[in-house]
Formats: structure tokens, sequence, C-alpha cells
């Protein structure tokens, strides 16, 4: 796993909540899904928390994420 891959990751663990969670509903299930591949990713194991974070941004930038102003506080929608 490479940063590069994180949001099509993320895209797909939104999908699986139903379209939205917020970051710690969505970090925990991300975990579950990638843990293995996390653990084996090198320095992505120790940053993967805050790459997320870049990963949500690209998927703004996409138009696929919904963006903060629109969404809760704390809470991540897919459009």
């Amino acid at each position: 796993m490479k940063r590069i891959d994180l949001p099509g990751l993320l895209e797909k663990t939104l999908i699986s909540l139903g379209g939205r969670g917020t970051i710690v509903e969505i970090c925990k299930a991300f975990w579950e899904r990638h843990e293995k591949d996390l653990r084996n990713s090198g320095d992505l194991f120790y940053t993967w928390q805050y790459d997320i974070r870049w990963a949500a941004t690209k998927l703004r930038e996409d138009k696929k994420l919904k963006s903060k102003e629109i969404s809760p506080k704390g809470v991540w929608e897919l459009v």
C-alpha cells in the first residue's frame, strides 16, 4: 500500500459505511479493512492517519466528497 492508494481505499471504506461517517468511524473501519496492508507499508504505517486526511482532500478535489462547509463538523460524506 502506498499513499497514492489512499483516496480510492477511503472511498471504498466510506461506501461500506453507507457513504458517510465521522473521522473516528472511518479510521476504525479503514483499520479493520487494511490493518495488514498498513503494517506492511513502511513509513505509511506511522503516518496513515495524517495521510487519510490528505486522501479526503483529494476526494474533495475530485468532487467525490462533500466540502467541509456542507458536511457537519467531523463528518465526511460522499457526494
